[in-house]
């Protein structure tokens, strides 16, 4: 009723009729296709577009890469490295030789190398490093008597409450009511762990340290002075470390449970197989066929510092630096920070 006649009639076509459709109870008949796919598929209607969606013409997104350079260029970036480990195994002259330049506080205080004192108290030197542009902010915290002393009992104490107050420090400004627009990083992003070239197993010291701030921070462990040993006695050592950390269940940086992408997966196992590196330091060039290179003369030669045959320094700059950097910034802030700042909230809401 209401209805025009034309609505009760099919469209006319092959195989129409003029007379009414007689009209059945029973549902139309689904092909079994069909019935496959409804099984808890979304409809067509619902189904999500597809990623990427091909353009016309130029729009001109690409131009937002060269906006964040721009502005990166002009604030520039902060990144804060640890250096933990007992006096003279080269921790200051391989902060140097990270940044080619000498941003180390037995460099930045001339006549005072001998001076410096062999506590456990925390320094820390901050530079303004630039290059083709791009300023960073570079914080260098340093150790000189971690593990120098006869009863090391609880030596990690000061390390683990100076990266603590870091958090806290950072976390009191972004809870502020009118915070600043940028809050200063003073949060440590990585800390370098050198281990002595004994050829051995690791120390229940260094097992222990790692143990404890592999949980707050960024480690990355490194054969301190490995010209020290030989080839064979450095895989050896590398095979037993590696053996210890597993054994322990140590994670270090990277670690396995942050791999999101599987290019990233595949390029952190690489390195994993690596770690720890060992790793030479030296400031000082030398010429070797007729080139200028960083490196340590020895008797019987030159050790150079970037030449993978000789150590393994590019592929712990790689990691700090050129490769995983910003990965090292990521992680302390998502991960290690926000852990910090869950259980102080935590606290703050029981007490409350």
């Amino acid at each position: 009723r209401g209805v025009p006649a034309h609505r009760l009639c099919p469209p006319r076509g092959a195989g129409s009729s003029l007379e009414p459709e007689e009209r059945s109870m029973e549902p139309p008949a689904v092909p079994e296709e069909e019935e496959e796919e409804e099984e808890g598929a979304v409809p067509l209607s619902m189904a999500p577009g597809p990623v990427g969606c091909q353009l016309f013409g130029y729009v001109g997104i690409e131009a937002v890469l060269d906006q964040m350079k721009i502005k990166t260029m002009k604030t520039g970036f902060e990144f804060n490295i640890m250096v933990v480990g007992q006096s003279g195994l080269g921790k200051s002259t391989m902060v140097n030789t990270l940044f080619k330049s000498k941003v180390s506080r037995k460099s930045s205080q001339p006549g005072q190398e001998e001076r410096i004192p062999k506590t456990v108290q925390l320094q820390s030197i901050t530079h303004v490093i630039e290059e083709k542009g791009v300023k960073m902010k570079l914080t260098v915290t340093d150790t000189p008597g971690f593990g120098d002393q006869i009863n090391n009992e609880n030596c990690w104490d000061p390390i683990i409450k100076y990266i603590n107050e870091q958090y806290e420090r950072y976390l009191r400004e972004e809870i502020l009511i009118t915070r600043k627009r940028k809050i200063p990083d003073t949060r440590v992003h990585g800390c370098v762990y050198f281990v002595p070239p004994t050829g051995h197993w690791l120390r229940p010291l260094d097992l222990e340290f790692m143990r404890r701030l592999s949980k707050i921070v960024n480690v990355v462990p490194v054969i301190a002075k490995a010209d020290t040993l030989t080839l064979e006695e450095r895989a050896e050592f590398k095979q037993r470390i590696q053996e210890d950390l597993k054994t322990h269940a140590i994670s270090v940086y990277p670690q396995e449970d942050f791999d999101q992408d599987p290019e990233d997966r595949v390029l952190n196992d690489r390195i994993r197989e690596k770690i720890p590196f060992a790793v030479v330091g030296a400031d000082q060039e030398h010429q070797v066929n007729g080139k200028r290179v960083l490196g340590r003369k020895t008797k019987w030669g030159i050790i150079e510092v970037e030449n993978p045959a000789h150590c393994e320094f590019p592929l712990l700059r790689d990691l700090l630096i050129r490769s995983h950097l910003q990965d090292l910034k990521d992680i302390t802030h998502n991960v290690h920070y926000e852990s910090y700042r869950v259980r102080r909230l935590n606290e703050s809401n029981r007490l409350g």
